[in-house]
């Protein structure tokens, strides 16, 4: 519990600067500058994650590395499980890999989420939460409750829209925007998922088959349970899941597994930079050669004075 209120007061309070900071060139009231500032929270949450994303790929690229000794572990020590995860773990020592790392920036963002999840429910109860508790700030919680986008509260839900009513909101309007982020958070996740799968792991991967499953079980996880979820909670899932995107894209593209498509395409686009930079010297070289062997310059031939034509012409 302590754990969870000091991620609250830290979440809170870096919501509750991003708000000032936006108000500056945005209208403290409207719901837009709470929403830009949950996204703010995002990027700070995921800046600091970015080491953590560093082991995770690097995790993921030992263990598909070590599956051919993986697999021959199971086979040998098959019908001992013991042993078996004996000789796993001592693989694991010797080749450095942690298998949990890959897990790592999904298990850390889930007390934030709690975390932020709490300070919305506060919002929408009107009990303070975090910094709201702080004298300075304690004003913000009503602008916060107040505060909506497309006419929905923050702190409505899909299930719970009903109850904003009394707050003078529309339940159609929230079950109708919670729906659209609901299905942008799933559908972003499928995605992220697919691009990995696609991309990044060899056709041969044993571990192919449980990506697949987790292909279609965290798209239908978070929508079961994106109806409970309040709009923030939705808008920095869905945001958190674009950044995702947009950095693993970046490292399959830069960083690509050996043996994955991602790898043979990125040397596909380092032979055809190669290709082109070498047509370009040699198209260069044949322009200067063309320039220098061009046709010579006809030579108009020079007319022979009367004196020394031949004396046997005759003139017609």
């Amino acid at each position: 519990m302590f754990i969870l209120d000091w991620l609250r007061t830290a979440v809170s309070w870096v919501l509750v600067q991003f708000h000032q900071l936006l108000s500056n060139v945005m209208d403290p009231n409207s719901g837009w500058t709470w929403a830009l500032s949950i996204v703010g929270l995002v990027i700070v949450i995921r800046i600091l994650l970015i080491p953590l994303f560093v082991k995770q790929i690097k995790a993921q690229r030992n263990l598909q590395i070590i599956q051919p000794q993986m697999k021959e572990i199971q086979k040998k020590y098959a019908g001992d499980r013991e042993r078996q995860s004996q000789e796993m773990m001592k693989l694991y020592r010797e080749t450095g890999t942690n298998p949990l790392a890959s897990c790592l920036p999904i298990l850390l963002q889930a007390p934030i989420f709690f975390a932020l999840f709490s300070v919305l429910q506060g919002i929408a109860m009107m009990r303070p939460e975090g910094v709201f508790n702080w004298d300075q700030y304690a004003p913000l919680l009503q602008n916060a409750h107040d505060a909506s986008i497309f006419g929905v509260p923050l702190y409505g839900t899909f299930l719970n829209a009903d109850e904003v009513a009394v707050d003078g909101f529309s339940p159609t309007a929230t079950r109708t925007l919670a729906l659209i982020l609901i299905i942008l958070m799933s559908s972003t996740t499928f995605l992220t998922q697919r691009q990995l799968i696609v991309k990044n792991t060899a056709p041969g991967n044993p571990m192919v088959r449980q990506q697949k499953i987790l292909l279609y079980v965290f798209p239908i996880v978070f929508a079961i349970g994106g109806v409970n979820f309040p709009i923030g909670v939705l808008i920095y899932w869905f945001t958190t899941n674009l950044w995702t995107m947009g950095q693993q894209f970046y490292v399959i593209r830069n960083n690509p597994q050996p043996g994955t498509p991602a790898f043979e395409a990125k040397e596909a686009r380092k032979k055809s930079k190669a290709l082109a930079k070498g047509k370009g010297g040699t198209s260069t070289e044949s322009e200067v050669t063309d320039t220098v062997s061009v046709t010579p310059e006809r030579v108009q031939p020079k007319r022979t004075p009367k004196s020394k034509r031949s004396p046997n012409k005759k003139k017609k």
